[in-house]
Order: C-alpha cells, then sequence, then structure tokens
C-alpha cells in the first residue's frame, strides 16, 4: 500500500502527485478519464503538464477502490464538483484524513471546500492546502509555500510533517474559515484584474483593482469570523499577488478574455466565476458592501461589460480609505 492517494489528475493534483513522489514518497493518482489515465501509465505524461515526465513511484490508477485504501488523501476536485463527490463516495472516505485542495465557495450552499466535507463526514480529519501555487512551478520542483488549515491541532501538526518537502513548505493554522476565503476570493478579483489588463484599462487600475479588493475579501473574512492575520498571509495576501499578476493563472485569463471580448475554453475550470455568484449572494443576504465581487458577478453572468463596471466603480461616492 502507498503513503499517500490523490485523486484528481488534472494539473494541480498531478503537480501535488509529483511533489510528494520527489520527496521519496509512494504515491497513487486517479484521474476521472480512464482513457487518459490508460495513457497516462504507459507515457508518464498527463496532458495537463506535458512537460512533466511522472516519477516511477507514483502508481496511476484509473480505479477509485486502490485510492480509497489509503489513509490520508487530496482531494484535488473543484470546488463545485466536490460536494457531489464526497456525498457519493462517503462511506469509503469517513474516518480517513482528507485534504480539500481546491480554492472556491460552494455556489449552492455558500461555504468552502473543508466545511463542504465536514459537513457530510463529521467523523474524518478534514483540512485544505491552499495558498500561491502554479502547478507547473510546483512539477518543476521550484520553492513553493503553501497554508494548511486544520481545525484539529494535533492532526494539523502530522499532516504539515507528512505533506512537507524539501521544496514544498507548508505553514499551518487553525483559522480554515480564513484560509477556505482568502483562497476563494483572491479568484474573483484575479478575474477582475483581467478584465482590467484585457480592456486596456492599466497597471495603476490593476493596482487599485487589487488593493481594494483584498479590503473587501477582509470585509467578508471578518464577518464570516475569521482571523485577519489569516488574510494577510500566504492563503489571502499571497495568494492574491500571483493570481492578479500572472497570465498563468486561469481567473486572470478568463477575465482579459473577458476585456477584450475574445472567447475562452469552456472546458477550462475557473472557480472564480462561479465564487463571485455565491459571494455576490452571500453580500446581498448579509448586507455586505462589496462593489468588485458583485462586479465580477455581473461581468460573468454577462449582464454588464468591463466598461459600464468601471464606470459604476468610479461612480461610487467618495470616503475615507
Amino acid at each position: 500500500m502507498s503513503d499517500l492517494g490523490v485523486i484528481g489528475a488534472g494539473a494541480f493534483g498531478t503537480a501535488l502527485a509529483i511533489a510528494q513522489a520527489r520527496a521519496g514518497r509512494d504515491i497513487t493518482l486517479w484521474g476521472r478519464d480512464t482513457e487518459a489515465m490508460s495513457t497516462a501509465q504507459k507515457t508518464r505524461q498527463v496532458p495537463r503538464l506535458p512537460e512533466v515526465i511522472l516519477p516511477e513511484n507514483i502508481i496511476i490508477s484509473p480505479d477509485l477502490e486502490t485510492v480509497f485504501e489509503h489513509n490520508t488523501l487530496l482531494l484535488a476536485i473543484p470546488a463545485q464538483q466536490l460536494r457531489g463527490f464526497i456525498s457519493e463516495h462517503a462511506a469509503h472516505l469517513r474516518g480517513k484524513r482528507l485534504v480539500a485542495c481546491c480554492k472556491g465557495i460552494d455556489l449552492e450552499t455558500g461555504i468552502g471546500p473543508a466545511q463542504t466535507i465536514e459537513g457530510i463526514l463529521s467523523d474524518a480529519n478534514v483540512a485544505i492546502l491552499t495558498g500561491p501555487s502554479f502547478a507547473a512551478d510546483i512539477a518543476k520542483g521550484l520553492p513553493t509555500a503553501l497554508t494548511l488549515a486544520c481545525r484539529n491541532a494535533q492532526a494539523l501538526k502530522s499532516l504539515q510533517d507528512a505533506l512537507s518537502t524539501p521544496f514544498l513548505r507548508l505553514y499551518r493554522t487553525e483559522d480554515v474559515i480564513g484560509a477556505e476565503l482568502g483562497g476563494a476570493l483572491k479568484n474573483v478579483i484575479a478575474i477582475a484584474c483581467g478584465a482590467c489588463i484585457g480592456a486596456g484599462f492599466g497597471e495603476s487600475a490593476r493596482a487599485s483593482l487589487m488593493t481594494r479588493g483584498f479590503a473587501e475579501m477582509n470585509r467578508l473574512a471578518a464577518h464570516m469570523g475569521a482571523r485577519r492575520d489569516t488574510l494577510s498571509g500566504l492563503s489571502g495576501l499571497g495568494d492574491l499577488a500571483l493570481t492578479c499578476m500572472s497570465a498563468q493563472s486561469r481567473n486572470f485569463r478568463l477575465g482579459h478574455a473577458i476585456g477584450t471580448g475574445d472567447g475562452f475554453d469552456p472546458s477550462v475550470t475557473v472557480e472564480g466565476a462561479a465564487t463571485a455568484k455565491a459571494v455576490s449572494n452571500i453580500g446581498k443576504k448579509e448586507g455586505l458592501d462589496l462593489p468588485i465581487i458583485s462586479a465580477v458577478a455581473r461581468l460573468v453572468r454577462g449582464e454588464i461589460d468591463v466598461t459600464t463596471a468601471l464606470g459604476e466603480l468610479l461612480a461610487r461616492p467618495l470616503k475615507e480609505e
């Protein structure tokens, strides 16, 4: 039996499997595309990371049962699909150490990945792994620091020791809500920044969106019971800086396509689109002032264009910072 199972063979799940394998751990990697997994078994490559050869101590399996044998599972499943997966396979996941490796807010329930799992599996040790990271960097072995959040201090320390590698440094926190919100909300602001650059509004406008977007992230996080210092760390400010400044970010690229009017590949998972809608709904329900997040929600719904969104933001009443 291997030490660790990774469920989800997209770019991020595969990159995490590679990082763990390079640290000398035996890994089982499962992906839902049976044909792609079969090809990967032969070529030791996956479509999302075509330039990377998978280490031999990664077992590529199209059979979920083999992954469920392991006590620690990294769940690299899109946020909007996570609840369905956990509900369907709850009997196999009870009592295990489960680490959510996605960033988003469930559109129907309005909660994050770790809380989603906790709501279904009360006996599981649940954590979330989040922070500033691109899959390609992790897969190449480039230095990366992430946040690992779990409510159970003992389980958290054990997971930190188990998952840290020489090039993947994990910082721990018990503030699960803060870690969830930081990772989810920065995706929304990245869409706004992408749209800003795509529309030609310039770097100064992007800096303003990042700064005021960070204020909105903190406003919502405080309302939801998160610690302010969590949002100022890797899972909030760190991830915000990375995704708002780089075209490697899927969320930034979606925003850029909206800004330029170009098409965007609908098969690419962009967590921030659904999160913007979910958080906009939360803001309305709770009476929170979240103008940038609300504008992004309207943009991804196709209700307004970028110029209109900017005009509405600039027309807001003047106030103290």
